[in-house]
């Protein structure tokens, strides 16, 4: 981390704490604007049409995103990118299976029911963590289908499937990140078009 609290990589990222009584935004705003060396009240930031934050003006060279469980925020910032985060608490789902071959492709599904049993709740909290951040950061969010990305996770997650309108799989990077205990976390980035 650097003195700003952001890890350095093509994108950069921060754990910041969440209270749930709060706007993640409020919270997000002061670490975003020092990020892009802006007081908060100058951060120009705004939502777009699907109500994905958005940095305008001058600021606009940069894209941001966020995600917050429990007491974690997580932060995102890239610079010429499209970014998408997400952290998940990592617990048990009673129907985490169902839900894979319901939502997932089926060879992620297959790849879940072939993890051991206590290691499920991770493998799945991190293959949703993937799908998330590539469909924030694609701008249309969850609504646009969990099916519409999938991934081979071992041994590195790897894009395998993508829908066309997401792009080629080559254009985007994805990373599970290191995630506070008991959580997942997950970026995904490509270069903005135009």
């Amino acid at each position: 981390m650097n003195a700003s609290g952001f890890h350095r990589a093509p994108v950069r990222w921060a754990w910041r704490p969440h209270r749930p009584q709060r706007r993640a935004e409020d919270e997000a705003r002061p670490w975003l604007a020092a990020a892009v060396g802006v007081a908060p009240e100058a951060l120009a930031l705004a939502r777009d049409a699907r109500n994905r934050p958005c940095l305008q003006g001058a600021q606009a060279r940069f894209d941001c995103n966020w995600s917050h469980s429990g007491e974690h925020l997580l932060l995102a910032l890239g610079e010429g990118v499209r970014v998408g985060a997400d952290v998940e608490r990592v617990r048990e789902r009673p129907r985490a299976l169902a839900l894979a071959e319901r939502y997932f492709g089926a060879d992620e599904a297959a790849w879940l029911r072939a993890q051991p049993e206590a290691a499920r709740p991770l493998a799945f909290a991190r293959l949703w963590c993937l799908k998330e951040a590539v469909l924030k950061a694609h701008g249309h969010g969850l609504a646009f289908g969990l099916d519409r990305v999938a991934f081979a996770l071992d041994p590195s997650p790897a894009i395998v499937r993508l829908d066309p309108a997401l792009g080629e799989a080559g254009d985007w990077r994805v990373r599970l990140i290191d995630a506070p205990p008991g959580y997942a976390a997950a970026l995904a980035w490509r270069r903005r078009e135009g």
